[in-house]
């Protein structure tokens, strides 16, 4: 009772299918698949730039700051 079989989930894809139909599912999982690469990325770039110089508005005397505070740049979508 806990678990669903495979018959569960092919009746509750069909009733997903039918309410928002293939082309809405589709470019869902396009722009999920974009916003993934886009955070991944990111957080590459920030990883290299991090290395290079500090952040803007960098306080060096407070280390705790640095623990808790995420500088972050967002990409345009082109």
């Amino acid at each position: 009772m806990g678990s669903f079989s495979i018959w569960h989930w092919l009746i509750v894809l069909l009733i997903v299918v039918m309410v928002f139909g293939t082309k809405k599912l589709k470019n869902m999982g396009s722009d999920l698949g974009g916003a993934v690469k886009g955070f991944k990325d990111g957080m590459k770039d920030g990883s290299a730039d991090a290395t290079a110089s500090p952040p803007a508005g960098h306080v060096a005397n407070n280390p705790a700051a640095d623990k808790t505070t995420i500088d972050v740049e967002a990409k345009q979508k082109s």
